[in-house]
């Protein structure tokens, strides 16, 4: 997830905390607002190898609620950093990064990946299960690699490149084997989605080639330049990936976080205006192609850079992307932990803020992906309070996907409502019948109304609650103020968060 060029160099002791007011900023019913927990090297969860199960819960659970308050509604959540899994229903080892023994499962036994689908589902938040894939070794240290770890069962399959073990792409098995990986959770997991960051071909090192001109020999016979013939490699793990998904749940989404730039204008005149590194030409990674094709349902690039970077100025990458999204959906990776950086564009304390504004003024850009979790949790510049006290004041629904589901769920069925001896009102209701297409509810939307106020659905700032936890079927409203009458009613979401008409309304 690194982009190679930029340090992560923070300057907390000298630089001034800055404090948000709690202001109306508009605030859309729909848009995505997601976060990176990154596992690798223990970035951001667990805080370091070999914790109890219990601890690793609560450090889950406590990073969970952060996000929450700020108004988060998707985790990005990094289960595979090395040919490894945080996860117990797939073929690969448990991650040293968890355990800190690869191959070594947590004790007591749990399922990280299930306990987080159920801890984020609760808060409304979808969780897209991230893959890293073809980065097999984060070094080449022997002790962190088990003997029963892919690396050494098939030392065929990879390459050494700056450092680390890297699967090689043009292998077909190679291709086989990652769509494997990648099924196995969707089909043993509730993941909303399956996510990659920029990591395919490796980050070039200066006079340090690839090795593996003896595979485009065995494989590249279609092809006079081994650059393309890697572009295809790549090219068809993506679309082999999207109509495995797809084909298995329809309602699992696919998106890729590439690098920020594909090309620059000086080397395509489709090209975005910068003049950085590209993902087409570095990485081998055709990322426009992917959303044009239609394999991808979101494309999340990698904007790490301030407003009027000379490289790489925001403004134009973002504007760059929003024509070439191609009806699928648009977020963009913002650079969270740079918020402190004593460099260009990053003195300005708004910055991330001014971000914002700017995205929510292009109706193609549905919403952004904060790198990373810890930036958001230790409140780096502030930004988790714009967050929580103004941008995100108000709950959000991912956006909704029609070309994979546009069928709404039928409504929640008899709601009532009942006063407890605390004062508090729960509402019950019942599940809807089954749609059209066979679902009935995968969550519920609870919304509270003044009595006297127009009841609008439109506007977030009635909502209570999301939950996506179909199993909910009751919610106690312990901010009703005695005194004050209020109007409930409730809504189905499915998987894919279509929402359903209103059920009936109710009175305290």
């Amino acid at each position: 997830m690194f982009v190679r060029f930029i340090t992560l160099c923070f300057f907390l002791s000298t630089l001034p905390y800055q404090s948000y007011s709690q202001t109306d900023e508009a605030s859309p019913k729909r848009e995505f607002r997601g976060v990176w927990v990154a596992t690798v090297v223990n970035i951001d969860w667990p805080s370091k190898p070999g914790l109890s199960t219990e601890a690793q819960k609560n450090e889950l659970i406590t990073l969970l609620d952060k996000h929450e308050r700020s108004g988060i509604n998707a985790i990005m959540l990094q289960i595979r950093p090395t040919a490894d899994a945080f996860y117990s229903k797939g073929r690969e080892l448990w991650s040293r990064y968890l355990t800190g023994k690869q191959g070594a499962p947590p004790f007591p036994f749990y399922d990280p990946l299930d306990f987080a689908i159920t801890e984020a589902h609760k808060r409304g938040m979808e969780l897209h299960a991230w893959f890293n894939p073809y980065r097999a070794t984060f070094d080449l240290v022997s002790a962190n690699t088990s003997n029963e770890h892919i690396t050494r069962l098939k030392p065929q399959w990879f390459f050494t490149y700056d450092g680390k073990k890297h699967f090689n792409p043009g292998i077909p098995e190679v291709r086989e084997y990652i769509v494997q990986v990648v099924m196995d959770v969707v089909k043993n997991y509730d993941v909303d989605g399956i996510h990659f960051d920029d990591y395919f071909y490796p980050y070039p090192v200066p006079n340090k080639p690839l090795a593996d001109a003896e595979t485009f020999r065995l494989y590249g016979k279609n092809f006079s330049d081994i650059k393309n013939w890697r572009r295809y490699n790549v090219d068809t793990l993506i679309h082999q990936l999207s109509d495995s998904i797809h084909a298995a749940k329809k309602y699992v989404k696919f998106g890729i976080s590439p690098f920020g730039i594909w090309k620059n204008i000086a080397q395509d005149p489709a090209g975005s205006e910068s003049a950085g590194g590209s993902s087409y030409l570095e990485q081998y990674a055709d990322s426009k192609k992917w959303i044009q094709e239609g394999w991808l349902d979101y494309i999340n690039p990698q904007i790490y850079w301030p407003f009027g970077y000379r490289l790489a100025p925001f403004e134009k990458m973002v504007d760059w992307w929003s024509t070439n999204v191609f009806g699928r959906h648009l977020y963009i990776g913002q650079g969270a932990y740079r918020a402190m950086e004593n460099r260009e564009g990053w003195r300005d304390r708004n910055q991330i803020p001014m971000q914002i504004r700017y995205l929510r003024n292009n109706p193609q850009v549905k919403g952004s992906v904060f790198f990373s979790s810890k930036s958001l949790t230790d409140n780096l510049a502030g930004v988790s309070d714009s967050l929580q006290y103004n941008f995100y004041r108000y709950p959000a629904l991912p956006p909704a996907m029609p070309w994979l589901d546009n069928t709404v769920p039928n409504p929640p069925r008899e709601l009532t409502k009942r006063v407890l001896a605390n004062k508090t009102i729960l509402l019950n209701w019942k599940e809807p019948l089954f749609s059209e297409d066979g679902e009935t509810a995968f969550g519920y939307v609870i919304y509270r109304f003044n009595e006297g106020e127009e009841v609008n659905f439109d506007n977030p700032k009635n909502i209570l609650k999301i939950s996506f936890d179909k199993k909910a079927l009751a919610f106690n409203d312990i901010k009703a103020i005695s005194g004050i009458h209020y109007v409930y009613a409730v809504t189905a979401l499915d998987h894919l968060k279509n929402e359903s008409t209103p059920s009936n309304q109710v009175k305290n």
